[in-house]
């Protein structure tokens, strides 16, 4: 079995998205030190120059998804040419210049060249071969092998906030992530990868020859051509997903400060509670997928709604209580694996090579990874903090409301397409 020849490398991906967890968190949790230490007055919540170290904290995390978005359709290209292994390795060698660069500079700009840094190595890198690498490990159910990335981003995710206000201290809150890449870095050296082993076999082509069968058998079951627009909105579901889910990772613990009277512990709970329902998610998904065959969609239909009606009771009831129901709603809808679930969705509407298909589907990840907060920033600068965050969430329901639609769209294209409806799995 696949499985267990290649454990190693589903450690390794799993491991590199556990660093990814605290990496996608990392200016946000850290907002206020990472302010200071590129020389803000953060002294005062109401000033122009607290809102001036607020921009700047989403302007580097901004150049994070930009660096995503420049770099993930090359990187599916050369996963599918080079292998898995040396963008596994390279990937984890840029998170360590990263947060090396994070934890010594004074330099606002510096940081945020580190965050595009870090969008490149998780998406260019890690994201182009990561995701094909479990697929190949672990064929009998490749959906489940996916999921589970969400796992441990979610899991690394639920502890970092916490870890992150209860030290206070910016220097261990960066050199945790920065460990745990050395660690990336060492298990992708000595892991061996299915792709990787099947090309060398082949004297260089084995990989695509087998990618290759696995397409024609995909193009085989399609009973008439899904058409140029469902294939884009396969691609654009990634944006949609992301849009929200980064605008709740990122700004959830922002809208717990200045809508919900909370303290700092108790607004990063909000980040941790969103995370909880992405694990229960996760774990609820991967056994309705492997275990009763549940399709894609039909997941995808009930992440959406869900996600649409807690965005709702966020917005326009802030009794605490019931914004923590609806932070774990949220987290459970967008956050349990939607996104990786969707690529599974792309694989059946557009067979193709896996990390061609990834890179293209990540680049619309990227490109909403980047929009979002530079929409903050400059909403930031405008209106102030809390107010951005507010109009944030309201475009994150609309947005919402958008990914329900394009889900009904691709369910009935699916009956269409394969003859038999999606939710009958």
């Amino acid at each position: 079995m696949k499985a267990k020849k290649y454990i190693l490398s589903m450690v390794t991906v799993y491991m590199a998205y556990l660093t990814h967890g605290m990496q996608a968190l990392i200016f946000s949790q850290n907002q206020v030190n990472f302010a200071l230490k590129w020389g803000f007055d953060m002294s005062d919540p109401e000033s122009a120059a607290y809102a001036a170290g607020a921009a700047a904290v989403s302007t580097a995390i901004a150049w994070t998804g930009f660096g995503k978005f420049i770099s993930v359709w090359i990187g599916g290209e050369i996963s599918d040419r080079v292998g898995r292994k040396k963008l596994m390795i390279g990937g984890a060698a840029l998170y360590i210049v990263c947060f090396a660069t994070m934890l010594m500079t004074t330099n606002a700009t510096l940081a945020a060249f580190a965050g595009l840094m870090a969008g490149v190595a998780t998406s260019g890198f890690w994201d182009a071969s990561g995701y094909p690498a479990v697929q190949e490990a672990y064929p009998a159910a490749p959906g489940t092998a996916l999921i589970m990335i969400k796992f441990f981003v979610a899991a690394s995710s639920i502890f970092y906030p916490i870890i992150c206000v209860a030290t206070g201290n910016l220097q261990i809150n960066v050199m945790l992530p920065l460990v745990l890449s050395v660690v990336v870095l060492v298990l992708a050296c000595m892991a061996k990868f299915v792709y990787d082993d099947e090309k060398a076999k082949m004297g260089g082509k084995g990989g695509k020859k087998a990618d290759q069968a696995e397409i024609d058998a995909a193009k085989a079951r399609l009973l008439v051509a899904p058409g140029g627009f469902t294939k884009l909105l396969t691609y654009f579901y990634a944006f949609l997903v992301m849009a929200v889910m980064y605008g709740a990772q990122q700004y959830t613990k922002a809208f717990g400060l200045a809508y919900c009277g909370l303290s700092e512990m108790q607004a990063a709970s909000f980040t941790t509670m969103y995370q909880v329902g992405s694990i229960v998610a996760v774990a609820f998904w991967a056994v309705m997928m492997s275990k009763l065959k549940w399709h894609p969609l039909k997941v995808l239909i009930i992440d959406s709604v869900m996600t649409a009606v807690a965005l709702l009771g966020v917005l326009f009831i802030h009794q605490v209580a019931i914004v923590y129901i609806a932070i774990l709603l949220l987290g459970f809808g967008c956050a349990g694996g939607a996104l990786q679930t969707g690529l599974s969705v792309v694989q059946e509407f557009v067979p193709g090579p896996k990390g061609r298909n990834t890179g293209i589907y990540y680049t619309f990840m990227g490109a909403a990874s980047y929009l979002m907060p530079v929409i903050v920033g400059r909403l930031t600068i405008i209106s102030g903090e809390s107010k951005a965050v507010y109009t944030l969430m309201v475009l994150m329901f609309v947005l919402a409301a958008i990914q329900v639609l394009a889900t009904l769209y691709l369910i009935g294209r699916y009956k269409k397409v394969f003859g038999e409806s999606p939710l009958k799995k």
